[in-house]
């Protein structure tokens, strides 16, 4: 640090906090260390009596800790993402838009193994909200040096780190089976907490068939809401180990390529994940009418979110994937679904 004179000193950064004391009134920081004094400070440092300050003499290849907090968000943000101002030292980014946020896990480990770097975020794949904060990043020094940064922008070269991803908005068909809603004897359920699901992910319901324990049937209807355009197909009922439970069977002759059948997720293990085609098909087992949180609300915002899920991401869900069964549910603020 260097002593110079309050006037000479616009662009400099503070070396210590400068107190401002208003007897009978308030003792506090009127400047914090790190802060870079500008022209407007000038008047206000004269009035705390400070005619000469100690500034940190920023040397060729060092790097406030402001500006190396931006490097860094601006690195590693991606589309749909916005960053705050610097504030302490650290940069906030937050969501720009609703939609599915993506972290690139490995790297963000791999910054973070590097001397005096700092990435904190929210765990990857949930559904986020305009405007809610997704990470924080800043260095540990107050100033630090450029080849250090240099190395982490490195890191961060390989496209994005953090984005969010929109939802697409998709025309829904859905299958109800279960001769007993088919035949009256009891109200369909099913139907309206999955409309209710995907209408909060931006996406409609456009026709629901319900049909009685058929495989005829459930495949006919598949294929009729195919030729009306359904851009995703969900099953409900159908998925269980009983003998007429027979949804799987049905969408695998309707065409399905199954990506998995069965999910290490409590509640959501008889879940079906298929292709027709181009369109995903699910089966959805009955937890999905019951509980708040399960396997629906791990995988159908992904599909939405155009990522391609596939057999291997479906098994890493086991770690994270059992409820808790809490007597107040706060999904997503809860650690279902978020091992990796």
């Amino acid at each position: 640090m260097k002593a110079i004179p309050v006037e000479e000193s616009v662009g400099t950064v503070l070396g210590h906090d400068i107190t401002r004391i208003v007897p009978g009134q308030c003792k506090g920081a009127a400047f914090r260390k790190g802060h870079v004094i500008t022209k407007e400070d000038i008047p206000a440092l004269l009035t705390v009596g400070k005619e000469h300050i100690f500034v940190l003499d920023l040397a060729q290849g060092l790097v406030h800790e402001d500006d190396a907090a931006l490097r860094l968000a601006r690195a590693a943000a991606g589309p749909g993402i916005e960053l705050s101002a610097p504030s302490e030292g650290k940069i906030t980014l937050r969501a720009a838009r609703p939609g599915l946020v993506c972290v690139d896990v490995e790297r963000l480990n791999r910054l973070n193994a590097l001397p005096d770097m700092v990435m904190a975020t929210i765990h990857t794949h949930q559904q986020v909200m305009a405007g809610q904060p997704l990470a924080g990043t800043r260095v540990v020094p107050l100033v630090i040096e450029e080849e250090k940064l240099a190395r982490a922008e490195l890191v961060l070269a390989d496209g994005p780190l953090i984005a969010v991803k929109p939802f697409a908005t998709l025309r829904v068909g859905m299958v109800t089976t279960g001769s007993e809603v088919f035949r009256g004897r009891i109200k369909d359920a099913f139907g309206p907490v999955v409309r209710k699901k995907f209408e909060r992910l931006g996406s409609t319901i456009m026709r629901q068939i319900v049909v009685p324990d058929d495989i005829a049937q459930s495949v006919a209807a598949i294929r009729g809401l195919l030729a009306e355009g359904a851009q995703m197909i969900v099953v409900t009922g159908g998925m269980s180990v009983d003998p007429d439970d027979q949804t799987p069977a049905a969408i695998r002759e309707a065409g399905g390529k199954v990506v998995r059948y069965g999910a290490p997720v409590l509640p959501g293990a008889m879940f079906l994940l298929a292709r027709i085609g181009a369109v995903w098909t699910l089966g959805l087992p009955g937890c999905v009418m019951y509980h708040k949180a399960s396997i629906f609300d791990l995988i159908v915002p992904r599909l939405l979110a155009g990522e391609d899920v596939s057999e291997a991401d479906i098994a890493a869900l086991g770690h994270g994937g059992l409820c808790l069964g809490c007597p107040e549910c706060s999904y997503p603020a809860c650690p279902f679904g978020k091992g990796h």
